[in-house]
């Protein structure tokens, strides 16, 4: 029996160590083969191409580009502190092996076998040099011995100073600083040459793990691993006792600690880069990501929308609004051309790098962070970040009040609802078969409890009764709304029977970003016909091949233009008599205000047939409603937000050709068409071109409209005592001086 259990030792050990001795013959005449002409060439280096970014007129606004960075440095600037750090941290036998630790690989070898995979390191500065240069990091045992034979032809083939050179300028070390010259610079504001021995066992601290001894992310365990490399280089008797004993006092400080109380090793706070349009080139860098483009490396050429005197404007604007005010008061504009879908302008706060909304775009419905909902919402947070929100310029945003009911309206008109039917607009309103759920309520009221007698669908529009849009919208269907969104291209457009409950949408419960609001407002200005929000019109590549063009898009047909030019015409009452008077610019535009229940967001939406603009105010930290803000008891969206509107756009369109709206032919003539279509089969969904894009002028597709088929006029509007609240949404409310 024990004869039997010792020739199973000796099979199961054989099974083992013959490979290995096998293996390690091999590696040994490989080391000891006349060394080749040439190495192998040297892989090609982490690279990046910068990509340029222009606005409308070609001038350069922003570059993008990884902050990969390699700093090139000479040998002598290296200091012996920062070489013998690093070789006392990751391989003491430098200069007495041959480029390959054979006891150390052999081990790590044994390691890995009886893994099955890589598992252990035993890498020699060579061998890290040549994974760097020649093989890769692949985590395979084939690679693992190419890398020993090829640390042995490289350690015959250059001098040991030579590859601790090209070892300590290539290694990666963080953040994306590859080099130490990089490093330096990324962690110390200094040159390589002026390193300290603290500030030099820090740099060798990170190489084994650059993610996990991050000096700025994980000080202590940084520290932590310094102070043992000073303690190898004491071993080593690169330092006396008393070097040691004053690097290894310090503690790993990254600067936005505060100020210290002992001796330190400062770590400098990240670059930041400061852009002319920050809001903006944050708008067109996350476009293009959630579009597949490697924007930091590709070197692409990005023409873009931005129109800088537009932009200025917009800039202007909200500066103005938000002066003698304080964070977290915010303020976001959002300015689209309709026969383009081109974005103008964009701003999404008022400071985009310092205070709590810093690099929150919100324009683009980003918010400060904030617990994430639960599924079912119970109370809606002030909003919420969504990465994936962006991928077609709008995110979850803010509530849109009284803002949301032109889709609601538009849904009526196509459903073939006259501007002039009457109906009951009393102060408050029970919707018919409700209950009570997380966002919505069963009884809409008006502000200040205004109502009573009857009010046409014009007048209301005009006056943002809630209670007349509650009852529209029973009678028009929630999701016909709903639908009108999504076509108009409201990402975040839906409709929960569970959520909503039997109404509430019309009034604005849900979260749009300011963006998606000027877009789909321009699809009412572009007569019925869409084209999406974008901030690109041209991107080619570094070899000047074409990748993106938009000067030639196809608008894609929403709704009737019949339907689009009878919602305008009523929504142009908003300005001239109704609740966003204060946004009026003297020439032809139409829009809407909103406000929520609580009066923490307030908007207004307007637009001419050139532009399509969004101002939203409100503040990031809660449901805090507007109040005494500026002279303004209660901020709406005819107050505050119109006025802010007016500004820009009598700005933005100085100097370009007034045009008019079409007329809308009568509603009756549309429905009856409408139908006669769909019993034909008849898609009306047609396209067109968008006309080229010259760039350079501001604003330059102010074109007489077409008359329209059957043009007529149409009743004007009357005056209500009715004034919109928030019973969900209500508009503008009383205007303020």
């Amino acid at each position: 029996m024990h004869t039997v259990l010792r020739l199973f030792k000796i099979a199961v050990l054989a099974i083992f160590t013959v490979p290995v001795a096998a293996l390690g013959t091999f590696l040994t005449s490989m080391i000891f083969l006349p060394l080749p002409v040439n190495l192998p060439r040297e892989r090609a280096s982490v690279t990046s191409r910068i990509s340029h970014v222009y606005d409308v007129g070609g001038n350069e606004i922003a570059v993008f580009r990884q902050f990969d960075q390699n700093i090139p440095v000479k040998p002598a600037d290296i200091p012996e502190v920062l070489k013998q750090a690093v070789i006392a941290a990751e391989d003491r036998g430098f200069y007495k092996h041959s480029g390959v630790d054979l006891r150390g690989s052999f081990r790590a070898l044994w390691a890995d076998l009886r893994g099955g995979r890589v598992v252990q390191g035993g890498s020699t500065i060579t061998q890290q040099y040549v994974k760097n240069a020649y093989t890769g990091n692949e985590r395979t045992l084939t690679r693992k011995i190419k890398e020993a034979i090829l640390a042995n032809r490289v350690d015959r083939k250059l001098s040991k100073d030579e590859i601790l050179f090209r070892y300590l300028n290539t290694i990666y070390l963080g953040e994306g600083a590859y080099g130490v010259g990089a490093a330096s610079e990324n962690y110390f504001r200094k040159s390589v040459a002026d390193l300290t021995l603290s500030e030099a066992a820090l740099i060798a601290a990170v190489i084994p793990a650059p993610s996990v001894y991050q000096p700025r992310g994980n000080p202590d365990g940084a520290n932590t691993r310094r102070i043992s490399i000073l303690k190898q280089m004491l071993g080593e008797g690169y330092i006396s006792q008393q070097q040691h004993d004053e690097a290894a006092a310090q503690t790993v400080w990254p600067t936005v600690r505060g100020n210290p109380t002992g001796p330190v090793t400062l770590v400098q706070p990240p670059v930041k880069e400061f852009r002319k349009y920050p809001y903006f080139v944050d708008y067109v860098e996350k476009y293009m990501r959630a579009r597949g483009f490697d924007v930091d490396r590709a070197g692409l050429r990005i023409q873009t929308s931005l129109d800088p005197a537009v932009q200025a404007d917009a800039e202007k604007a909200v500066t103005d609004a938000l002066s003698g005010t304080k964070a977290p008061l915010e303020m976001a504009i959002a300015s689209v051309e309709p026969p383009t879908g081109f974005v103008k302008a964009l701003v999404g706060g008022r400071d985009f790098y310092s205070g709590p909304s810093a690099n929150v775009n919100l324009a683009l419905g980003g918010c400060p962070k904030v617990p994430a909902p639960p599924a079912q919402i119970v109370v809606r947070a002030a909003c919420w970040d969504d990465p994936t929100a962006v991928t077609n310029g709008g995110g979850p945003g803010r509530q849109t009040g009284s803002s949301w009911k032109p889709f609601t309206l538009t849904a009526a008109l196509e459903q073939g609802i006259s501007p002039n039917k009457s109906f009951p607009a009393p102060s408050t309103y029970r919707i018919p078969n409700c209950r009570v759920t997380a966002t919505s309520r069963c009884t809409i009221s008006n502000n200040e409890g205004h109502g009573g007698g009857a009010q046409t669908l014009r007048t209301a529009t005009a006056q943002s009764t809630n209670t007349v849009f509650a009852a529209l919208e029973a009678e028009v269907g929630i999701e016909k709304g709903v639908e009108i969104a999504k076509k108009f291209g409201v990402a975040s457009a839906f409709y929960s029977p569970t959520i909503h409950g039997v109404a509430g949408v019309t009034l604005g419960v849900e979260d749009t970003a300011p963006l998606e609001m000027a877009a789909a407002y321009s699809v009412l200005a572009n007569r019925g016909e869409r084209q999406p929000a974008t901030p690109i019109v041209k991107v080619t590549d570094a070899a000047g091949k074409v990748l993106v063009d938009n000067t030639k898009r196809t608008a894609e047909r929403a709704v009737e233009a019949a339907v689009a030019n009878n919602a305008v015409d009523l929504m142009r009452g908003v300005i001239t008599s109704g609740t966003g008077t204060a946004a009026d610019i003297g020439r032809p535009a139409a829009g809407k205000t909103g406000s929520t229940n609580d009066n923490a967001d307030a908007w207004f939406v307007g637009f001419t047939p050139t532009l399509s603009t969004a101002v939203w105010m409100g503040n990031t930290t809660g449901r805090v409603p507007l109040l005494r803000i500026k002279g303004v008891p209660r901020v709406y969206g005819g107050t505050i937000p119109a006025r802010t509107w007016k500004a820009f756009m009598s700005q933005a369109l100085e100097g370009v050709p007034v045009t008019d709206f079409d007329e809308p032919a009568p509603i009756t003539s549309i429905a009856d068409r409408l139908r006669s279509n769909a019993r034909k089969g008849f898609d009306p969904g047609d396209r067109r071109d968008v006309k080229d894009i010259t760039g350079g002028q501001k604003l330059e597709f102010d074109v007489p409209p077409p008359v329209a088929e059957a043009p007529t006029t149409t009743s004007s509007s009357t005056t209500s005592t009715t004034e919109p609240d928030g019973g969900g949404g209500g508009g503008g409310g009383i205007p303020f001086p």
